[in-house]
């Protein structure tokens, strides 16, 4: 396994959850964070959580369904710390409602943030990674994407197309070393699901999937236990 010591990570959610805990778990590894949401407070207090043990990171405030927002975003990144060798592609939006009862927008918004979300971060960030011949994709998804569910109609679809748009990238980038990997954490207590596993304890595994060397999986789907 490699190591993240002084790489730039860009995690997208990281104002709670699973995504604040990936970006402190990468910080404390050495890596410099961009810490990507839409709500500016949160990813503030974030940075401020990395800076209280010396680590780097950096706040921007961006809704990862708009493109001019990705483009920011990668841009600060950019004229921050000059490199982009980590993205993990967290945030996800959920509204539960039959199939029946879902309104267009609520699809739309969904598939927005759940699925053009993570390719508008991909797309802004692979021009960069391929320069580097270096870069790693964690794509977060979950057991809905193959099984679906009852009310979950939308997001259930959003992580289905996740999991094809992930393993196409591995297949296009791999000669630009660059790996892209799924990984399913689980239920994890979020303010989406009050109850699942404590983000911190998933959390490693998402860094180690950000540090795997060029012979390291591609494209795999990696589920935590």
């Amino acid at each position: 396994m490699g190591d993240v010591q002084t790489k730039v990570a860009i995690v997208t959610g990281a104002g709670t959850g699973l995504g604040k805990a990936a970006a402190i778990a990468l910080a404390k590894e050495g890596a410099n964070v961009v810490a990507i949401g839409r709500r500016l407070p949160k990813i503030t207090e974030t940075v401020q959580e990395i800076g209280y043990f010396g680590g780097s990171a950096i706040a921007v405030r961006a809704d990862v369904s708009v493109e001019s927002d990705v483009r920011h975003a990668v841009e600060t990144a950019l004229a921050g710390y000059h490199r982009v060798d980590i993205l993990v592609n967290n945030a996800a939006v959920l509204d539960i409602a039959n199939i029946f009862d879902t309104e267009p927008d609520e699809w739309r918004r969904q598939i927005d943030v759940n699925l053009t979300g993570p390719f508008l971060m991909t797309k802004a960030a692979l021009p960069i990674m391929r320069r580097q011949k270096y870069g790693r994709i964690v794509n977060i998804t979950s057991s809905l994407a193959a099984n679906g569910a009852g009310g979950y109609g939308a997001y259930s679809a959003a992580k289905a197309g996740l999991e094809s748009l992930t393993r196409t990238v591995a297949d296009e980038e791999s000669n630009y070393n660059i790996l892209a990997n799924l990984f399913d954490p689980g239920m994890i207590k979020s303010e989406m699901h009050g109850t699942g596993k404590d983000p911190a304890t998933v959390a490693a595994e998402i860094v180690r999937l950000a540090s795997l060397p060029v012979y390291g999986f591609s494209g795999e789907k990696i589920i935590y236990s």
